[in-house]
Order: structure tokens, then C-alpha cells, then sequence
């Protein structure tokens, strides 16, 4: 148990907050290696699908645009042929070859602001794939933190099980030692073997957990077969432990090597003499670093970073202009022609110039092509009113969530010193012949049970606070660009 207060502390990912962005780098897992909370979100952030498909729709947009502006570049074609005509009448026959070349150049001069719409709309377009790309890297940097707490939060709940192991077997061999001297009775023994039995089941229970959590963190940053390394403490505190590796490649085959561990543990000859509780101070260990903004800061920051409502703002934008394009298909276009053909049979030149104004429109399609835009704006404008309520909702839930926790904390820090105390002195009462078994076992179980709701806490606190950041966008200390590979 002397390492647990390092755990917690490790729990306490106290949120630097930062305008300044590092580069991505290339961070590579290997065995043995150890993983700050930053490089576990460059590697998500290197290795997620996501990320890497709002890339490419990005690219797609910016494509669009120079289609839209080719509109207004003129088009060019080149053709040459040679033919045949072999003619019989009664009285004439004529046969000819003929090789032919031709140039022509059409372009378009107006079109009463048709193709500016069109191009209006892409750029739109274009820069609301953008704000999606950095929505999707928001998302993704907060689900890394959620399973970077996750794990470590299992990780020390594994610590705690493992100290209440070590309890319970304290317990057990004293037990028996004076059961075996006629102090105790059976059923003392037969109660400390079953709570020894329960606790090693908990202890179990709890690592599978973690390997879970290590799972979903792999999962997170993408990490398919990835070997074992270490999640190291945050860079806030001085800690010497890092959290112990586990290689998930061996968990199928994990089997106890001996299976004594598993039973009962012998009498000692000196189980009399073994030590109390080892003194845990929990509370003194974290502390909560306050949050440096209202929530009437954090609403004013949500509304002016979130990118996913920016994105919303650029789609209304672009649906607009395509309103106004499909309107103005009711309009006819202007455009030069120029063409020149070579003949070889007599050796003949031609050349063309002239200006067309033409216009066909099928009234009854372009007005249901009208409505169907007009819909798409009032579609537009409603998803974007509803992002701007449920942005207020979400900062409003994440900030309440976060103070609620950040007032529990102490108080269940308190707590677990109080139910130690209690445990303390209920096991000094039992073994003076003062409490009975069941006095015993309920001060073990709410010392216990106060520990790991501790950890809860704080494990909830830490992704309250980073969901918190999330709603609000605030820019991270690592991230990704479009421009990054």
C-alpha cells in the first residue's frame, strides 16, 4: 500500500490550459515504452480513420472550387478526320478523299451571376469541411483523455484491491493463529477465509478491468497488436512510478503459474505481531487545480471556438448561394465562339466568330428545383438553431458536472481517513476481545468501498473537466492541421 498515494496522485491530470499547439511528431510504441497523456493523443491523432477521411473531404471541397471556377475558363477543341465518298449515278461518278482539321474556343461571358454562385457556394463548402476536420480532431482528443483516465483510474483501484488482499490475509493468518491457541472460534476463521476468497475474487475482477481499460485506450489511439508499455505519471507531479505494463498479447493464456496463490495462506508464527493498517494520507496527496473560467466565460467561449458550429454557419452560407444559383437558372447565358477548319480537297480555310444568348428551362422542374432549395436553407437554419441550444446545454451540463464532482472530492478524501480510523480501531477491538467479526468486516468493507469511490471521483472529475474543455473547444496543447501528414 506505500505506493498508493502515488497512484492517486498520478489520478490528478491537473489540465494545463494552453493557446500554444505543439507539432505533431511521430511517436512510435515499443516494448517497454512509457506514454504521457500527449503522446497518447498525437498517436490518435496520427492514426485515426476519421481524422484522415475529413482530410480527404477537404481535399474534395477544394477540388470543387477550381471545377466551380472553371466555369469561366474557355474551353478548347481540337478534332481532325479524313473521309471517304465514293459516288455511281447513271451518267456521273465522282470519288473523293478529304482531310479535315478543325479548332474551336467557346467562352462563357455571363450568365447574370449563375456561375458565381456556383463558386460562392463551394468555397462555403469548403471552409465548413475545414471546421469539420477540427471538430473531428476536438472529438478525438477528448475520447483519448476519457480512456487515459480510464486507465489509470482501473490501474489504481487494482492497488487498492491488491492492499485489501493484503488485509484480508493479515487478518486471516492472525486469525488463525488464535484460533489455533483456543482465543478465536471456528467460524472467525471459516468468515476471515471466505472475505480472504472474496477479496482475491475483487482483485481479479479489478485487473481484468484494467486490461479492459488498456484495451479501450489501444482502441482509442488506434493501436492494433500493440506491445506492452507504461502510462507515465502526469508531467505536474515528482513521481518515481510509472503505472506497471501489462502485455495484452499474453492475456488469453494469463493463467496462475502456481495455484497456492489462490488458497489459503499457512499460519505464521509471529501473524500476532504484524502491523495495523499502514497510514494512508489521501487527501493531503490531490488536490484540485480550480478551473480559470465562469461559466459565463465558458458559454462566451463554446459559442465563439466550437468548430462544428462554424461548420454549421459556412453549410447555411453555401446553401444560400445554392438558392441563388438554381434561381438563376431562370436566366440565359452569353458566351463567344471562335472555330477554324482546314479542308485538304481544295485546300479551303474557314474561320468563325460569333456570340450566342441562349436559354432552355423546363419551368415546371426549375420551380420544384427552387423549392427544393428553398428547403434546404430553412433545413440549414434549423440544425443550426438547434446546435446553438444544445452547445448552451452542454457547456451548462459539463461545468455543473465538473463543480459537483470537484466539491466532492475532499469530502471523500475525508471520508476514507475516517473509515481507516474506524477499520484501525475496530481491528484493535477484535483482537483485544472487545468487537466481534462482523464489526470487523464492516469497517474493512467501508474502508474499502471509501477508496474506491475516492478513485471514482476523481476518475469522473478528470473527464468532467476534459469533456468540459471539449464543449468549449478550448485549444489544446496538442492538435492537428490540414497541412500536418
Amino acid at each position: 500500500m506505500r505506493n498508493f498515494s502515488k497512484i492517486i496522485i498520478s489520478l490528478g491530470l491537473a489540465l494545463t490550459l494552453s493557446t500554444t499547439a505543439f507539432a505533431l511528431e511521430d511517436v512510435k510504441v515499443e516494448q517497454g515504452s512509457i506514454l504521457s497523456l500527449k503522446d497518447c493523443i498525437t498517436i490518435a491523432l496520427n492514426n485515426n480513420p476519421s481524422i484522415k477521411n475529413a482530410r480527404y473531404n477537404y481535399g474534395i471541397s477544394k477540388a470543387n472550387v477550381n471545377i466551380a471556377r472553371s466555369s469561366f475558363f474557355p474551353t478548347v477543341g481540337v478534332g481532325t478526320g479524313w473521309s471517304v465518298n465514293d459516288t455511281h449515278a447513271k451518267h456521273v461518278s465522282s470519288s473523293t478523299n478529304a482531310y479535315t482539321v478543325q479548332a474551336t474556343l467557346n467562352q462563357l461571358l455571363w450568365n447574370f451571376g449563375k456561375t458565381n454562385a456556383h463558386i460562392r457556394m463551394q468555397k462555403f463548402y469548403l471552409i465548413a469541411d475545414e471546421f469539420y476536420f477540427n471538430d473531428v480532431v476536438r472529438e478525438t482528443t477528448f475520447y483519448v483523455k476519457q480512456r487515459y483516465y480510464e486507465v489509470l483510474a482501473a490501474r489504481a483501484t487494482v492497488a487498492i484491491n491488491a492492499a485489501y488482499v493484503d488485509i484480508n490475509e493479515r487478518n486471516y493468518q492472525r486469525t488463525k493463529a488464535y484460533y489455533d491457541e483456543g482465543i478465536k472460534s471456528k467460524i472467525d476463521l471459516v468468515n476471515a477465509e471466505v472475505t480472504l476468497s472474496d477479496s482475491k475474487i475483487s482483485l481479479i475482477k479489478s485487473e481484468n478491468a484494467y486490461k479492459n481499460a488498456l484495451v479501450n485506450l489501444n482502441n482509442a489511439m488506434y493501436l492494433s497488436e500493440a506491445p506492452a508499455y507504461s502510462i507515465a505519471s502526469p508531467e505536474d507531479f515528482n513521481l518515481e512510478d510509472n503505472i506497471a505494463p501489462v502485455d495484452l498479447a499474453q492475456v488469453l493464456n494469463n493463467k496462475p503459474e502456481k495455484q497456492e496463490q489462490y488458497e489459503a495462506p499457512v499460519s505464521v508464527p509471529d501473524a500476532k505481531l504484524m502491523t495495523a493498517v499502514e497510514k494512508l494520507e489521501v487527501l493531503t496527496d490531490y488536490k484540485v487545480q480550480e478551473f480559470p473560467y465562469s461559466f459565463e466565460d465558458c458559454i462566451k467561449m463554446a459559442y465563439e471556438n466550437r468548430a462544428d458550429l462554424k461548420a454549421y454557419n459556412s453549410t447555411l452560407d453555401a446553401v444560400e448561394e445554392n438558392l441563388l444559383y438554381v434561381k438563376r437558372n431562370y436566366y440565359p447565358e452569353v458566351s463567344a465562339q471562335a472555330g477554324y477548319g482546314y479542308r485538304d480537297t481544295n485546300r479551303t480555310n474557314s474561320f468563325n466568330l460569333g456570340i450566342n444568348v441562349s436559354s432552355s428551362v423546363n419551368i415546371m422542374a426549375q420551380k420544384a428545383k427552387v423549392d427544393a432549395a428553398e428547403l434546404q436553407v430553412d433545413i440549414a437554419e434549423n440544425a443550426l438553431n438547434q446546435l446553438n441550444q444544445d452547445i448552451y446545454f452542454e457547456v451548462q451540463n459539463a461545468y455543473i458536472n465538473m463543480i459537483e464532482l470537484e466539491k466532492q472530492i475532499p469530502l471523500l478524501g475525508v471520508k476514507v481517513r475516517q473509515t481507516k480510523e474506524n477499520y484501525e480501531l475496530a481491528e484493535g477491538r477484535y483482537y483485544v476481545g472487545l468487537g466481534d467479526y462482523i464489526q470487523l468486516q464492516d469497517a474493512k468493507v467501508n474502508y474499502n468501498n471509501a477508496q474506491c469511490s475516492f478513485i471514482e471521483t476523481i476518475y469522473k472529475y478528470n473527464v468532467a473537466r476534459a469533456n468540459l474543455e471539449s464543449v468549449i473547444a478550448y485549444p489544446q496543447e496538442v492538435t492537428t492541421t490540414l497541412e500536418d501528414k
